[in-house]
């Protein structure tokens, strides 16, 4: 890991808390497993590790899923007896449960989280329902991840999750294509909004894909990127907020 301005050695990871977001696993890519995975021995000297929803780009539940992710479980609980990691769902893998946080020791948390570290406040999200202009997807998230919906789904034989899933899947590729970039970036009313019940705080999410820093009024709001095969992003907060490469 680097820092934008200098090399970060991982004994200067003391009291820091590492953010990430976006790395969108899946089985067949090993090298962005890898990556990951190196994060994850780099970053035992951290305080805390969150991880913002879309760890992987699918999930159907811990019990269809976790078996083949074996590997990567295997790499959050070694970084969990070192430090604690907190992981929130995305849209991707909202169906992470109890299973899962036991086999990897990894706490889940709910959207928004409020961190309060070095005498400052973030409020952190994954970002996904600050995209209020995207009704269509908005809808659909209503319906998916409600609880009765969730409970019905993971009780199916696995056989018709993985048809569902992959149907699902396919029509929101479908539904991407006819959308503008403008439409699937968050809102900004939505991101006042929540701002507004967080006085003094500062906004980190994901989802969108957008690796940025926007300075706002009232708050700065700080976009987490996605993961490739080769490089990633993360946020370092210590005394003050630095963007980490990956690679």
């Amino acid at each position: 890991m680097s820092r934008s301005e200098s090399h970060t050695q991982t004994t200067e990871m003391v009291n820091t808390v590492l953010i990430i977001a976006d790395l969108h696993l899946v089985v067949n890519e090993t090298e962005k497993s890898k990556l990951f995975e190196k994060f994850c021995d780099q970053a035992q000297d951290a305080n805390q590790v969150f991880i913002l929803g879309d760890l992987f780009n699918t999930w159907l539940g811990d019990d269809l899923s976790a078996p083949h992710y074996q590997q990567i479980i295997s790499t959050l609980k070694a970084l969990s007896s070192k430090t604690e990691v907190l992981i929130m769902t995305g849209n991707r893998d909202f169906l992470l449960a109890k299973e899962f946080s036991k086999q990897t020791g990894c706490k889940l948390i709910e959207s928004p989280y409020l961190l309060e570290t070095h005498g400052h406040q973030y409020v952190l999200t994954h970002g996904d329902e600050l995209c209020t202009d995207d009704e269509s997807y908005q809808q659909m998230k209503s319906i998916l991840q409600h609880p009765i919906t969730k409970a019905i789904f993971i009780r199916l034989p696995k056989k018709w999750r993985l048809k569902l899933s992959g149907e699902l899947r396919q029509k929101s590729v479908e539904a991407q294509q006819n959308k503008t970039r403008e439409i699937m970036d968050v809102n900004l009313q939505a991101v006042n909004e929540l701002m507004k019940k967080y006085p003094g705080a500062d906004l980190i999410h994901g989802h969108t894909h957008r690796l940025n820093t926007h300075t706002e009024k009232q708050f700065t709001r700080h976009v987490l990127g996605d993961w490739s095969e080769t490089q990633g992003n993360a946020i370092e907060i210590a005394d003050k907020l630095n963007w980490l490469k990956i690679s």
